[in-house]
Order: C-alpha cells, then sequence, then structure tokens
C-alpha cells in the first residue's frame, strides 16, 4: 500500500477508534491510564489492520489479481524500477550525441511501459517480454557501451565494436516500442471499436437525411 494510503487510514480510521476505546476503557471500565493506553494502541493496530486489508482486497479484485499474482508482480516491478535507473545513468554516461534522440526515446518507453504496469498491474503479463528479455538486454549492453565508450583510446577493433553495439541498441529501442503498443493493444482496439460505432452513426443519419 502506498504510504500516503497507509496515513490517511491511519488518520480517518485506527486513531478515532483507538481515542474512542482509551476513553471508554478509562471512563467507563475505570481502567488505568497506562491499561487504557495499551487498549488503545491495541484497537488501533487492530483497526488499521483490518482497514488496509480491506483496501487491499478490493484493490485486488477491481485489478482481478490474488495475493501471489500482486505479490509476484510487484517484485518484478520492484526489480525493474533498480533497472531502469542504471540504464538512464549508462545512458548518460554514453555522452553519445548524436544518439541523444533515441537516448532520449529509449527512457520515455521504458518508462512509460513501467508506469502503465504500475498502475494497471494486470497489464505486467501484456508486458512480460519487456520485463524479462528486452530490458535485461537494454541494460547490460548499453552498460558494456558506456564502459568502451568513455576508454581514452580506441582502437579500429573498438570503434568497429562500438558501431555494432549502436544497431543492436537500435533494434532493441524497436523492440521495447512494439512491447508498448502490445501493452496498450487492448486500449487501440477499444478506441478503433468505438471510432467505428460512431462512423457507423453518422453514415445512419446521412441516410436519414
Amino acid at each position: 500500500m502506498n504510504p500516503f494510503i497507509s496515513l490517511i487510514v491511519f488518520l480517518f480510521a485506527a486513531l478515532p477508534a483507538s481515542t474512542g476505546a482509551w476513553l471508554i476503557s478509562f471512563f467507563g471500565f475505570d481502567q488505568t491510564f497506562w491499561m487504557s493506553s495499551g487498549i488503545a494502541l491495541g484497537t488501533a493496530f487492530i483497526s488499521y489492520i483490518s482497514i488496509k486489508g480491506l483496501i487491499k482486497r478490493s484493490y485486488l479484485k477491481k485489478h482481478q489479481l490474488t495475493s501471489k499474482e500482486y505479490a509476484y508482480i510487484k517484485k518484478n516491478l520492484k526489480e525493474a524500477k533498480s533497472k531502469i535507473g542504471r540504464l538512464q545513468k549508462a545512458l548518460i554516461a554514453s555522452r553519445s550525441i548524436p544518439s541523444f534522440k533515441q537516448n532520449v526515446d529509449i527512457l520515455r518507453v521504458t518508462r512509460k511501459i513501467y508506469s502503465i504496469t504500475k498502475k494497471e498491474p494486470k497489464r505486467f503479463y501484456q508486458a512480460e517480454r519487456f520485463y524479462f528479455y528486452h530490458l535485461d538486454s537494454l541494460v547490460e549492453i548499453t552498460e558494456k557501451y558506456a564502459f568502451l565508450k568513455n576508454q581514452p583510446k580506441k582502437a579500429a577493433e573498438l570503434e568497429i565494436s562500438l558501431f555494432d553495439t549502436r544497431q543492436v541498441i537500435k533494434e532493441l529501442t524497436l523492440s521495447i516500442e512494439k512491447d508498448l503498443n502490445h501493452v496498450l493493444s487492448n486500449d487501440i482496439n477499444q478506441l478503433n471499436f468505438e471510432l467505428d460505432v460512431i462512423k457507423t452513426r453518422k453514415d445512419d443519419e446521412s441516410r436519414r437525411l
């Protein structure tokens, strides 16, 4: 759960419940101050856990996921976030002006896929090829390219390797763009369907006129 949401849950549910428990224990049942405080803390903890569980179940139901699936996706998204950070550092370290636009496109697409799947975790399954193949390859080859690119002396053989690596990075860029399109495929199909419906309605209205 988001830390901010956790704080809201505590303030609007657990805190009032614990305050009420303390007042009832202290004034209603003549408990000591410390005993009432202990009961209040226990009530706050139970309230927080219960409501947090309800929110999580509601979230999983909304996204049609089981707890096991969500834990699996969350783990992979955490690893992906770290990999995207490494990718950004490698792209900056490469300092290749001719590839600047390509570098921007790579980061834009990778972040877009990550943000979409983080917001709608079920889409992770549409982006598995990106997370398990293309992202790993892109990070590894970009880091190696950045290392070799920053060597003080470059032999002809090294320049050829750098050129070949740039071509591979271009191919991987095209691959992750396809991954993004695949993640958005349902939205694109839905949009096309809605456009077809609107077009059909307009055609029907034109015939009537």
